[in-house]
């Protein structure tokens, strides 16, 4: 049974306390593999393909990660990845004629937003979601956010409410005598790796399926209504720490729902017929661990001035085999100016590192499969894939060593071999790679702009993942992802 508090209520001289029940269980709810929906798995070529677009754009939104804007004043964010990288979920939006929205979950941005009409996507023909249906894209019930509003000056880069009101088209004298409450928040711009978009700020009712219990209902909820895009047609629900993230809403409505939550993602190896399943996300996760699950271990959220939405941490060192290669000072900490430290994120599929580092890791994982395995280096899968070093599986004598990550606080997480090391058909063949990249970065300080690393949801997987804003801290804890969610689901959510 859940603990009791006592509220106290003081109507003038009436003192009258009553018993209310603690904070609400958390809610769980499913994400969805982007390969589950997708066409063509059964081609001989899809999962090459894949492997091929996960791996350039993880390396083109760690790029962006570390890019500065180039003194423009609106904020610049990555996107998740697609295909075969993501995962989303889904609520209602409105009150009459309420919209189903699937977006893409990620926690390396702070914005929920979505397309609405009139809504126009350049470079999106053959992508999933696009063109949306007929009428699927219409708000009836949606209000504008004013100029003046904390919402508006967050989409802008925290510019003052006075500008945005003339921005806005808000009269001089009418900035200086009231808040312009009749003027809407000016459209804001939005860039990416490889693309962009424009949207308004808007608000409207939000609900939330919550398993086997009624859903969770959120008025006023702030979004971007996206009424043009270059090449991402579905949207986004922003996790990532700022005022506009999903989290930080759910907040005002219950805190414990902002303040921790966490995913279990179900591995999947780019196979469509693993994710039978869907994984795991709980919003408003306590850090104890029901039963015999095994505990967290935690390390610390290092505050990054320039990307404050970011969750970053610090790698301390990586272990391949009995091998500890220590990370060089940026993978440690973030400086100043906004640069080093690594960023968990759920948009990003694989793990990038420094070249200097990853080369290190490269050369003694190559070591151990080559002159301790008997295996022979396979350079053509290597150049299709972007990945490396791979190696033909056939003749192998030894296993593959084992890859451990290190983390500041003693946070020390060992690695499933199929999250870091994929064997799959090459042109006939069984070949198997390395799943960490390298960003092309060496790691030194005159080269440090931005995030040096980036954890991917790839090597996540089979983890239960859990941000607790309110201790500054993330957590990692192994689990069978599919069973969690079947037990969750069977206990309506009960945690």
């Amino acid at each position: 049974m859940a603990p009791l508090r006592r509220l106290c209520v003081i109507p003038l001289l009436l003192l009258t306390c009553l018993l209310s029940s603690a904070e609400p269980p958390p809610l769980l709810l499913p994400l969805s593999h982007v390969l589950r929906s997708s066409k063509n798995t059964t081609h001989p070529n899809h999962r090459l393909h894949l492997l091929r677009a996960a791996s350039l754009r993880s390396a083109a939104r760690h790029r962006h990660h570390r890019s500065h804007g180039h003194g423009r004043r609106h904020r610049e964010v990555s996107l998740p990845l697609f295909p075969g990288s993501d995962y989303t979920l889904s609520f209602s939006i409105g009150l009459r004629s309420a919209r189903t929205v699937e977006l893409y979950m990620d926690t390396g941005s702070d914005l929920v937003w979505f397309p609405c009409a009139p809504f126009e996507c350049i470079l999106c023909e053959g992508k999933p979601g696009y063109p949306p249906l007929p009428g699927s894209m219409k708000l009836p019930t949606a209000s504008r956010v004013p100029c003046h509003s904390l919402s508006c000056s967050a989409a802008h880069s925290s510019l003052p409410s006075s500008d945005l009101c003339a921005i806005a088209g808000c009269p001089l004298e009418t900035i200086e005598t009231s808040t312009c409450s009749a003027f809407p928040c000016p459209a804001f711009y939005y860039a990416y790796g490889d693309g962009s978009l424009i949207a308004h700020l808007r608000q409207d009712h939000l609900a939330i399926p919550a398993g086997a219990t009624s859903p969770l209902h959120l008025g006023n909820f702030t979004f971007g209504c996206a009424t043009t895009a270059l090449a991402e047609p579905v949207g986004v629900a922003g996790f990532g720490r700022g005022v506009l993230s999903l989290p930080a809403q759910l907040s005002r409505l219950s805190p414990h729902l902002g303040r921790q939550f966490s995913y279990c993602l179900a591995s999947h190896s780019f196979e469509k017929q693993k994710l039978h399943r869907p994984s795991t996300l709980i919003l408003g996760r306590s850090g104890s661990s029901p039963g015999t699950e095994k505990p967290f271990v935690y390390t610390p959220m290092l505050y990054n001035p320039k990307h404050p939405y970011f969750y970053t941490v610090g790698l301390e060192a990586v272990s391949v085999g009995r091998r500890r290669m220590a990370a060089p000072p940026d993978l440690r900490r973030v400086d100043r100016g906004g640069n080093g430290g690594v960023v968990v994120d759920s948009g990003t599929t694989f793990t990038m590192l420094p070249a200097g580092l990853h080369s290190q890791i490269e050369e003694e994982f190559n070591r151990r499969m080559v002159s301790g395995g008997g295996r022979k280096r396979a350079a053509g899968a290597e150049t299709e894939t972007g990945l490396g070093p791979c190696f033909y599986e056939h003749g192998g004598r030894r296993g593959v060593p084992s890859v451990v990550l290190h983390f500041s606080g003693n946070a020390t997480v060992a690695l499933p071999r199929r999250n870091y090391y994929l064997r799959f058909d090459f042109r006939g063949t069984k070949v198997g790679c390395l799943m960490l990249m390298s960003s092309g970065y060496g790691g030194e300080a005159a080269e440090s702009d931005g995030p040096a690393g980036t954890l991917g949801n790839f090597q996540q997987q089979g983890f239960e993942v859990i941000y607790d804003l309110g201790g500054q801290r993330v957590g990692f804890a192994r689990r069978r992802c599919t069973i969690l969610w079947d037990s969750l689901s069977r206990a309506g959510g009960d945690l």
